[in-house]
């Protein structure tokens, strides 16, 4: 994964599967402290303290389809690559929390990518239950949910082509007005 956005793709998918009704992705940049924070927060089923334990082990997966798990130990290898940390944090029943930081300066930092395509990607594979995006940075905040899209839609489909080409927009534009980085 050469991107934030493709791990946060991923961490979303795992928390989709773990049946999450909300998911909150937090973006903080902090240019004076020279730090980008990446935290995602689930109400899924959890992890029990065995799993928790081996779960950003590439070597181990909960997936029976497959025999490795990399999504976990990549953005934990990105964030202490550049300089960051990497904390993730799960209880039974009540939901996970993961946290990941990186040096903004540093070169191993990954890229932010298209956040807004990953936004919309997951809106349309996530009707169960509610997505919240906030970036924020000095210049400001920007938060989104998949809620108010809904209320605001009334029923339109996210997926005609014009309601796609507005929410791009929109994250785009509030993105840029907060100067985030890309």
């Amino acid at each position: 994964m050469r991107t934030l956005s493709e791990h946060i793709l991923d961490i979303v998918q795992n928390s989709v599967k773990a049946k999450a009704t909300l998911i909150e992705i937090i973006v903080k940049e902090d240019f004076k402290n020279n730090l980008c924070s990446l935290i995602i927060k689930d109400n899924g089923c959890g992890m029990s303290k065995e799993i928790l334990e081996q779960a950003a082990n590439p070597f181990f997966t909960s997936r029976t389809t497959r025999k490795v798990g990399l999504g976990l130990s990549l953005l934990k290898q990105n964030a202490e690559a550049s300089g960051g940390e990497f904390t993730l944090e799960s209880e039974l029943g009540v939901g996970t929390k993961l946290e990941a930081t990186f040096q903004m300066s540093n070169m191993d930092k990954p890229p932010m990518g298209d956040i807004w395509e990953t936004f919309y990607l997951t809106l349309l594979s996530y009707t169960e239950g509610e997505l919240l995006y906030q970036h924020s940075t000095q210049k400001g905040k920007f938060s989104i949910s998949s809620g108010e899209l809904k209320e605001v839609l009334d029923g339109v489909s996210f997926q005609q082509k014009e309601i796609r080409d507005g929410i791009i927009e929109l994250i785009k534009t509030n993105l840029e007005e907060i100067e985030a980085t890309k």
